[in-house]
């Protein structure tokens, strides 16, 4: 369903933390954690105006990140994600990210959504991912197959199985540690992945 394991939580945001993206595309979103992690932990301080002892959230108009989102199914959509997300695409990945320009976000989250494709649109998926990416790709998939059929929503349903050696022949070079997924990082951005935001990598 449209939640992910909470070990992946701190490496995913503190990867963003430090390389301190000025916009994010989320893709697949779900319940929106991410996006609501990422704008608390981006934008910080700037949510909010505070002079001597009165405090107030500042108007979106002044935040200074981002943050974008697709989702298939907007029956998950709460007013969390309306407050969280600058965006919310609704529809098909791949055609959604057909619809963006090259190189317009400097990190791109697939969290949870590669093994909901069949192999080869897998592969499509991520390189439509880096298409859109001027920076870092990050994409996290289960290490052990789980299976999964979802009536109610079919694109809940797990269609696929992927390895870390098969993510690095896609592109995704580094990797972040975590006990039940694979989190794989592709580099767009210019020159080689900084080392400092491998804090917590994986040869």
């Amino acid at each position: 369903m449209p939640f992910s394991y909470s070990s992946q939580l701190s490496a995913i945001v503190g990867f963003a933390e430090r390389l301190q993206p000025q916009a994010v595309l989320d893709v697949g979103v779900g319940m929106g954690q991410y996006g609501f992690l990422l704008r608390m932990n981006l934008e910080h301080l700037n949510l909010f105006r505070i002079e001597g002892r009165t405090a107030s959230q500042r108007p979106r108009s002044e935040w200074q990140k981002r943050i974008d989102g697709i989702e298939g199914y907007p029956g998950y959509f709460t007013p969390v994600h309306h407050y969280v997300y600058d965006r919310l695409l609704v529809g098909d990945a791949l055609e959604q990210l057909a619809t963006l320009p090259a190189a317009s976000y400097d990190l791109v989250l697939a969290i949870d959504i590669l093994e909901h494709f069949e192999k080869p649109a897998g592969r499509d998926f991520l390189r439509a991912c880096e298409r859109v990416s001027r920076g870092a790709v990050l994409v996290s998939t289960p290490k052990d197959f789980l299976e999964q059929h979802v009536e109610a929503n079919p694109l809940e349903d797990h269609r696929s199985h992927w390895t870390q050696a098969e993510l690095r022949e896609c592109g995704f070079a580094n990797f972040l540690i975590d006990p039940y997924s694979w989190i794989g990082i592709s580099w767009q951005g210019h020159g080689v992945l900084p080392a400092h935001l491998l804090d917590r990598a994986v040869p």
